[in-house]
């Protein structure tokens, strides 16, 4: 196994730091623009972000339909849907770090179903960690709905946010898996996901929210933050440590999202972390191990 160099582990803690500050970064800049509202203007910096960067270097091109579609569903489900699901969940009254809890599930849930995409069959013991996972999401948020106003519903949204993620994360992998498809770099599949989420939120933002932005210099700064230093910059520190250490281990690290999350939000917004949301933690992590770690090889090994 290679050795985890200094270059590495900063690249874990910004990415864990930058990608979980989009949750409390989504919610502060919730007073000033709703939920499809604030995307697409977040998305819309994003792609003019891109656009720029690929033309200053004469990389941009525009792709054919049959290229830029797969790009498009991806870019929708895997920032479109699941923002929006974790948005409306934080508006509805789901504490941000209870939504980061939920969707920390998005890592169990793709390698227990990539055996759709790899052919490999999905084993028994990591549907168990798959369900002790679920586990660990049910128990704070049946805690939580004792004496509180959100109601059960609410607090399944986050699961589209789960839901869509994952089916991204499949189809992407199936594509990297067929030898006859042409891939696209990825900044220019950035843009094309930014471009493709963007036109989607078109529709929402104007008929159900009008556009209605309060342009202060705190939601500048929020959209600016959420577009270069989360859209854009912990993504790409995602995938610089895909070709360090490999893809499971960085999934792995969605799992520290919960935690980083809920102090965030108790700084920020004074959220409160009840002893359900920790042990809810600890038996997620649980269902991490056992979904991850080979026990025949450790047996084996023994």
């Amino acid at each position: 196994m290679r050795n985890i160099n200094t270059t590495t582990i900063a690249l874990i803690v910004g990415f864990v730091f930058f990608w979980n500050s989009g949750f409390v970064g989504a919610e502060y800049g919730l007073p000033y623009a709703q939920p499809f509202t604030q995307l697409f203007w977040r998305y819309l910096g994003v792609a003019a972000i891109m656009l720029i960067y690929l033309l200053s270097l004469k990389r941009f091109k525009w792709l054919s339909w049959k290229q830029a579609y797969p790009q498009f569903i991806i870019g929708i489900l895997a920032h479109g849907v699941w923002l929006s699901c974790s948005l409306f969940a934080i508006t509805e009254g789901v504490p941000a770090g209870i939504v980061a809890l939920i969707v920390s599930l998005q890592p169990i849930t793709t390698g227990a179903f990539e055996g759709l995409v790899t052919g490999q069959h999905t084993t028994k013991q990591q549907w168990l960690g798959l369900v002790i996972g679920f586990l660990g999401v049910a128990l704070p948020i049946v805690f939580r709905l004792e004496g509180h106003k959100v109601s059960l519903v609410t607090y399944l949204i986050p699961l589209g946010s789960v839901l869509a993620i994952t089916i991204a994360s499949l189809y992407q992998r199936q594509r990297q898996y067929d030898k006859n498809i042409q891939t696209v770099n990825l900044d220019l599949s950035l843009f094309y996901q930014a471009l493709g989420t963007l036109i989607v939120l078109i529709g929402p933002a104007l008929i159900f929210e009008d556009f209605k932005t309060e342009w202060t210099s705190e939601f500048v700064v929020t959209i600016s933050w959420l577009s270069v230093f989360v859209s854009l910059g912990a993504y790409y520190m995602m995938w610089m440590l895909i070709e360090r250490i490999s893809a499971t281990r960085v999934a792995s690290l969605f799992y520290l999202g919960p935690p980083v999350t809920m102090l965030m939000a108790w700084i920020l917004f004074g959220d409160t972390v009840e002893a359900w949301d920790l042990i809810g933690l600890l038996i997620i992590i649980i269902g991490l191990g056992i979904t991850q770690i080979d026990l025949k090889s450790l047996s084996t090994n023994d």
